[in-house]
Parts: structure tokens; sequence; C-alpha cells
């Protein structure tokens, strides 16, 4: 007896799981359903994707390159002394200008100046001598060799004063170009050597701008090229211009070292300033240029999605000039297009979209978008 109840209640079970999913199927053939009446079957169908467009126009795009320099000093030198001996002198004050030629110190020369004057003494009774007596000799009155040693011995000492001269120069430190003197290193009644530095001469105007660029740019950038550079400090750009470019790739880096001028001309910038350059090398006024979040790089190359007839196209294109937020499109898309800038990843080619959200700034002929998107 429990077994054949055991037996019945599995039935009903049975037939009450196979009612439930047979329902759903079956009742839309019986009339009085809550639609009142027979009911269509309807096929599923893929839910359009909500994505963002942007009408492609005409648009400038630039090819510009930057990079990161420093300002150097025009000319720079070390101040020291040719010579050895002590320190007489310093005729500069620290940060002071100074002007080529400038006496800026003095060592002792006292013994080099007494002995000038005992060789110019002796160069005046030379040149007396000579003089009498070429006067002889014009006479006949003596031998030609006679006249060529008193020649010889004004020109020896002649010789011995420009040495003398020259040695007394060592003991001079003098400004070898205009420019502003650093600060100093030792003091009057110091002993100097030649290893010695006084102080440092540099010259700030103009300045050099020395940066590196890309072994891609090696025949853009030639002299005479313009650049613009900033500073901190300094709201608005600066110019420069190029004048010198290394004619060898450095081999580590793969860059080139380029050098520009910048006409300092009130010393308001100081050297070793660290500079962010900017170089525009070409310009295309009418150009495609897409968001660089729209681009899908792709074994097979570059793809978009353009929105044509409520679905997403696939589009591969040929890429040109690439910025910081734009992409140069040379193949594949025309002006009027709509392209797709979201949900990239989730698009397919055929996939249905409606667009939430279209850039109406950038419809210039809106009758050229209705065409290409009908």
């Amino acid at each position: 007896m429990n077994k054949n109840i055991r037996f019945f209640v599995n039935l009903a079970i049975l037939v009450l799981l196979v009612g439930i999913i047979a329902y759903p199927k079956v009742r839309p053939l019986f009339p009085g359903g809550s639609s009142g009446g027979q009911t269509d079957f309807i096929p599923q169908q893929r839910r359009p994707l909500s994505v963002s467009g942007y009408i492609i126009t005409p648009r400038p795009v630039r090819d510009e390159v930057r990079s990161t320099g420093t300002l150097l000093p025009d000319e720079e030198v070390d101040l020291a002394f040719e010579t050895s001996g002590k320190v007489v002198g310093i005729y500069f004050q620290e940060g002071a200008h100074v002007r080529q030629g400038d006496l800026l110190a003095k060592m002792n020369d006292r013994h080099l100046q007494a002995q000038l004057q005992k060789l110019q003494a002796q160069r005046r009774l030379s040149v007396e001598r000579e003089f009498r007596q070429r006067s002889l000799l014009e006479r006949d009155a003596i031998s030609q060799e006679a006249y060529d040693q008193a020649v010889t011995e004004l020109e020896t000492l002649e010789a011995d004063i420009s040495l003398l001269l020259a040695r007394i120069a060592e003991t001079e430190v003098r400004a070898p170009f205009d420019g502003i003197v650093g600060l100093r290193y030792l003091s009057e009644g110091s002993f100097a050597s030649p290893s010695t530095r006084i102080a440092r001469l540099i010259k700030v105007d103009p300045l050099k701008l020395e940066f590196s660029v890309s072994e891609r740019y090696a025949g853009d950038i030639t002299p005479g090229f313009p650049i613009t550079f900033r500073i901190d400090g300094f709201l608005h750009p600066l110019e420069a211009e190029v004048y010198a470019v290394n004619p060898m790739v450095d081999e580590r880096t793969r860059t080139i070292r380029v050098r520009a001028l910048y006409q300092n001309v009130n010393e308001e910038i100081t050297p070793g300033r660290f500079a962010t350059v900017n170089m525009q090398l070409s310009e295309t006024l009418d150009a495609i240029a897409i968001p660089s979040e729209a681009l899908i790089p792709e074994m097979e190359g570059d793809r978009v999605f353009i929105y044509r007839s409520g679905q997403a196209e696939a589009v591969y294109v040929t890429t040109g000039i690439r910025t910081e937020d734009r992409v140069q499109i040379l193949d594949g898309l025309s002006f009027g297009d709509t392209l797709l800038t979201t949900g990239v990843l989730q698009l397919r080619h055929g996939l249905p979209v409606v667009l939430d959200n279209l850039n109406d700034l950038a419809i210039a002929d809106p009758i050229t978008y209705h065409q290409n998107n009908q």
C-alpha cells in the first residue's frame, strides 16, 4: 500500500513539473490570456547600443615636436693666472658686469718691471748706435758687417723686451669678453698658481638652449629653424632660433643634439634653467583629425567605427600625424562621416546603435551629414 501511494505522489509531482515548464509556451494558443486574444510569437532581437558620435569636419593639424632642454650661457670661463705668485690686487665686484679687456686681478710683478726698465734703457742706447752706424755706412766709413752687428743687437733687445712684456701680462687677469663675474674664490695676499680659480665669467646675452630630438627629425630641423620654449615663472612662450645641429646621432639614445639662440637682451633669464621646447614642423589646415580614443589598433591595421543606417560599420584607416589627443586620418574616412567615439571596445560590425550624444558643434554641413547617414 505504501508503494502505491509513493508511486502516485511521484507521478503527480512529475506531471506538475511538466505543466509548469510547458505552460508559458502553450498559453498563447488559448483565448482569455492577458492579451485578451491570440498573440503572435515575436523573436528576440539585439538591443541597440547607446553611443556618442562625432561629425568629421575639416580642422587644422600641426606636426609638433616637444622636448626638454637646458639654458646655457653663450660664453663662460674660469678666470685664473697663467703663472704663480702673490695676488696684489682684485679689481672686480662679485656679480658685476665687466667689459672685454678690463683688468680683474693682478699678481706681484716688481722684479719683472725692474728688468723691463733695464732693457728699455739698453734699447735707447742701441737705437742711437744703430743710427750712427747707418750714417757711417752711407759714407763708407765702416764695413757692412759692423752695421749688421749693431742692428742685431737692437733686434735682440726688442725681442727680450717683448718676452718680458708677455711675462708681465701673465701676472694680469683681464676679461676675455663682456659678461658678469661670479663669486670670488680668493683674496688679495693669497698665493695663486695656474690651477687656482679666481672666479667664473659668464656671458648671458644671448643664451644657448640645448635639447635633443629623435633621429627621425634629422632632416627637418636645420639652422635658422624657429622654436618656442617655456620656463617656470614666464606666462608666455619665448622664441629662439636654431643655430647648430650635431651632425652625428647619439648611438645610446638615438637622438640628435640641437642648440638654439635666445636673445636675452634684458638678462631676465639666468643660465642653467630647465626649458620645455616646442617645434612646429608642418601644418595642414583641412585635415581629418579624430580623437585618439576612437582609434582601435589591430594586427590587420588601425580600425574605427562609423554610424551608417542605424548600425556600426567598421572601417580600416591609414593614420598620419599624431598629437596629444588627435590622430590624422589619411585614408578611409571622409568629411561628414559620423565617427563613434564611445563604447568602441563593445562595438561590432553591423551592431545596431543609437546616438545619444552628437557633437553638434562639429556639424558644418547638415545636408552632407543627412546624405551620409541615410
